[in-house]
């Protein structure tokens, strides 16, 4: 590489850009979720899509690569759905336990002096109630403009991959042209590699989760199998609520506080070896993040977006980190936030 070829980007600059594109990004969360969303599934979707097109009419392919995706999107829904209802109704079945428990605690705190019938009054009210409704018919209906939207921008996606490429290639500028071809077809790749890993983890510990609580008799094994299953998609966040959501509910229908902390020890033993152990090691180079990145990556995407920021921030951390390997003048970028790779300037086969 001659000297002087690639003038490298200022950091001041760099700064400058990441901190206004942050105080943008929460505003424009409406438009730049659902795309960032819709970019992750046509990474995943386009091996399908493409593969079916050898041997039916594209738009027919089409709609059946859309099947699959949507399909699978209702499967997983139904199964955060089914878990949590079953939970939730469980709970209002057994609401004289839960009473008692609540009794002791009160008695308890009041014995410390503190009067829990003034912190309801003063917290929980008809005001109180009504915003808790308002915020909820809010995120339903921001929940389905989100899909919808999503939804547009995958169909449309889609179906100009392959003329989005073919414009790529005529680009005069072969930096460029190399930068978003390599740096494309790379993401993608590690995209599809990251949710298969992520898939099989989810599905080890869910499968885990259920055995070790159905051999300590917790009601509702499968279903905090499958709740386990569903959260650990969101790294760090995910299995620390599917640990504590399980020893609470044991510390209510247990009676001695020893069950609880085995199941407690038992969940984070499952989490630690199959996320910080076994993943690492089956993923190898798909994530290029180093475990700091990672948790930044959730907790900061999730501040932006919610929930999920949280779920897509990892996959963007991703694509960030491997478009700027692929330029000298951003690879320090990609050396101060990534992990060491062999495929630094990989170029994929096509």
């Amino acid at each position: 590489m001659r000297a002087g070829k690639y003038r490298a980007v200022p950091p001041a600059q760099v700064v400058i850009a990441v901190l206004l594109l942050v105080a943008i990004l929460p505003a424009a969360a409406t438009v730049l979720a659902p795309l960032a969303f819709a970019l992750l599934a046509i990474a995943l979707l386009w091996p399908i899509q493409h593969g079916i097109q050898t041997f039916l009419p594209k738009y027919l392919a089409l709609l059946v690569s859309l099947a699959v995706m949507v399909l699978a999107f209702l499967a997983f829904g139904w199964i955060v759905t089914w878990s949590f209802g079953r939970v939730g109704r469980w709970m209002i079945t057994d609401t004289a336990r839960f009473q008692q428990q609540y009794e002791e605690i009160r008695q308890w705190l009041e014995g410390h002096g503190i009067d829990v019938d003034v912190l309801w009054s003063d917290n929980i009210g008809t005001a109180s109630m009504l915003r808790v409704v308002q915020t909820l018919t809010s995120r339903i209906n921001s929940t389905f403009s989100f899909w919808l939207v999503a939804l547009t921008y995958l169909l449309l996606g889609v179906m100009e991959v392959e003329d989005f490429e073919r414009r790529i290639k005529r680009m005069r500028s072969p930096a460029a042209r190399k930068l978003l071809l390599d740096g494309s077809r790379q993401t993608a790749r590690k995209l599809r590699r990251y949710m298969i890993i992520r898939t099989i983890m989810s599905i080890a510990t869910g499968l885990f989760v259920w055995l070790l609580t159905s051999a300590f008799g917790l009601p509702l094994a499968k279903e905090w199998g499958a709740i386990a299953f569903a959260l650990n998609y969101i790294p760090f966040i995910g299995p620390l609520v599917a640990t504590m959501f399980p020893t609470a509910f044991a510390l209510v229908q247990f009676d001695d506080w020893q069950s609880a902390l085995a199941i407690f020890i038992g969940l984070n033993v499952i989490q630690f070896t199959l996320g910080s152990y076994i993943e690492p090691r089956v993923s190898g180079n798909a994530l290029s993040l180093s475990p700091v990145v990672v948790l930044l990556s959730v907790f900061g995407w999730g501040y932006l977006w919610g929930i999920f920021g949280a779920f897509i921030g990892v996959p963007i951390s991703i694509a960030l980190v491997t478009f700027c390997r692929q330029h000298p003048s951003s690879q320090w970028v990609s050396d101060l936030i990534g992990r060491d790779t062999e495929e630094a300037f990989d170029t994929p086969s096509t």
